[in-house]
């Protein structure tokens, strides 16, 4: 459960319409609508009322994506968000074919590349005047898949034509999903599209004010025009994971809902009328985080709340307490106990005074120096080292899940999503937070613990930089060009050494990411440098 980021990850917030234009917008479309002879204009009553709505329930950015030459796209919207108030038909989808782009038939990568990236610099806003940059413009991409010169012969970046005689034709298609916003479900979306075999192109996510998402997807990697076989493959997708849609719990007790975790829970029960629970220190979708006293110690409460519980979320509160009881050492979070009878499931730990790592960064705006940089990306390594030995995955790894003390130690924290490793030391489920998530996991490769060392490149240009990765970007924008090879820009101002760690890090093959007992040696070694008196950092321990 992310007590930062709790709100879906959806393009912008849920915000008001007022202060757009919001009139101007919602005119030019109902205008449109007559010009074409629409036949809802005249037969529904109140229509000009029902659009003005649809807008106000959308954040700003949604009209920026609105393309007057298919207006009625904006009718199939508020039907689909319509629909997804019934829970029944969550989440409702709309399948269909929107163009097709040319390839060359023998192959050739580069000309592959070359031919999308036309074909995405002309769905770019044709207000702006944009050549094609790979994953650096994809927040200018419009809703429409614009008709482009593709039809005829192209020219490539250095002005030489070349023709169709020897091109295939690819068909590219939307898919539109709405359902009930919540945390993770881009990852559920765009996990079902991969699984289906479709590539993600482009990527348009909205989050409603009142608590629905319309997701669109420009996605290629469907052999056919037709989209009947597409929509029946769709809706099987769905159906393989249904009842985590519409947020409803079916299941009464934890332990039985998650099989998969056979440990045996009683030594960690506490006794929950000695519990104290005090002041709200952090909310999530999903639960809270509270200051408490349990047997006179300071402690963190995570409290599910029951009425967003669903088997998804209670396999992983199932998972976070068989891993929590599991571990011991100084740069990991201490687990005290938990409840995991409902209604009051909870899981308790040390109290961390000093905070998470992403608010000591981001909100308190305070200045680290470089031997306190390098310290705190030793704890983080030492930690993580020691999970991996574990066979622990974090699958998370990012400032905000780092906490610290009132000695400013920082510790590893939130095991939701974290895993024990298989005998083979794969995984294959997409899981994290898309500005901090490697590629191979994007991708829905099989990965193993590397993918948590890809995560530590991005916590460390955290702290670095003190900004958010990818500020510029959607998350999912993040994700599509983190999986074309994007990276955040390198700090110009700090020591090589972490460069080039930095870089190491979040290489692209996996194999070649150094463990992180390499990047604890790395680190030690830098800090004795920059002390300048061979002193060996905070001592380390379990």
């Amino acid at each position: 459960m992310d007590l930062v980021e709790g709100v879906g990850e959806s393009s912008s917030p849920p915000r008001s319409f007022t202060g757009f234009s919001g009139y101007e917008i919602v005119n030019d479309v109902y205008n449109r609508l007559v010009e074409i002879g629409n036949d809802e204009v005249n037969s529904v009553p109140d229509f000009r009322e029902q659009l003005e709505t649809h807008f106000t329930r959308l954040p700003s950015s949604y009209a920026l994506d609105i393309n007057l030459d298919r207006v009625e796209d904006v009718l199939l919207h508020q039907k689909l968000l319509g629909l997804a108030k019934d829970p029944e038909n969550r989440p409702v989808f709309h399948v269909r074919h929107l163009e097709n782009f040319w390839t060359r038939a023998d192959g050739d990568e580069d000309q592959q590349d070359l031919t999308v990236g036309l074909a995405l610099s002309h769905a770019s806003d044709k207000n702006h005047d944009v050549g094609f940059e790979p994953c650096s413009k994809l927040e200018d991409l419009n809703l429409d898949f614009r008709r482009s010169s593709l039809d005829k012969d192209t020219e490539n970046l250095d002005g030489d034509s070349f023709t169709r005689q020897d091109d295939i034709q690819v068909p590219v298609h939307e898919v539109i999903f709405s359902a009930v916003d919540k945390p993770k479900l881009l990852s559920q979306l765009s996990a079902l599209l991969s699984d289906i075999g479709l590539n993600i192109r482009e990527a348009h996510v909205f989050s409603t004010t009142d608590g629905y998402s319309l997701d669109v997807f420009v996605v290629d990697g469907w052999p056919l025009q037709d989209t009947q076989a597409l929509h029946a493959s769709v809706e099987r997708a769905i159906a393989g994971s249904e009842g985590s849609w519409s947020g409803s719990s079916k299941s009464k007790s934890v332990i039985e809902g998650a099989p998969a975790v056979k440990a045996n829970f009683v030594d960690m029960e506490i006794d929950i009328r000695l519990l104290k629970i005090g002041e709200k220190i952090g909310s999530g979708s999903c639960g809270d985080l509270h200051r408490g006293v349990y047997l006179g110690e300071d402690v963190a409460v995570k409290i599910l709340r029951s009425e967003t519980l669903n088997q998804t979320l209670e396999d992983e509160f199932c998972h976070e307490v068989a891993i929590l009881r599991e571990v011991h050492h100084k740069n990991v979070v201490r687990f005290i106990g938990a409840c995991t009878k409902q209604p009051h499931l909870c899981i308790i730990t040390e109290y961390m005074s000093g905070g998470s790592l992403y608010e000591y960064l981001h909100k308190n705006h305070n200045t680290v120096t470089l031997p306190q940089l390098v310290q705190f990306a030793i704890d983080v390594s030492r930690g993580m080292e020691y999970l991996h030995k574990n066979s622990i995955i974090h699958r998370d790894l990012k400032a905000a899940n780092l906490l610290m003390d009132s000695h400013n130690v920082v510790k590893v924290a939130d095991f939701g999503v974290a895993r024990f490793l298989n005998q083979e030391g794969i995984m294959t489920a997409e899981t994290g937070t898309y500005r901090w998530m490697a590629p191979e996991v994007i991708n829905h490769q099989p990965y193993d613990q590397k993918a948590d060392v890809f995560s530590f490149a991005i916590v460390l240009w955290e702290l670095v930089t003190a900004k958010i990765p990818y500020d510029n970007m959607t998350p999912l924008q993040a994700a599509l060009g983190v999986r074309q090879g994007r990276r955040p820009d390198l700090p110009t101002n700090t020591h090589p050494k972490l460069l080039e760690l930095m870089q190491k890090c979040w290489q692209t093959d996996p194999s070649v990411r150094p463990s992180f007992s390499e990047i604890k040696v790395e680190l030690e070694k830098l800090f004795q440098e920059i002390q300048g008196t061979g002193t060996v950092p905070r001592p380390n321990g379990s």
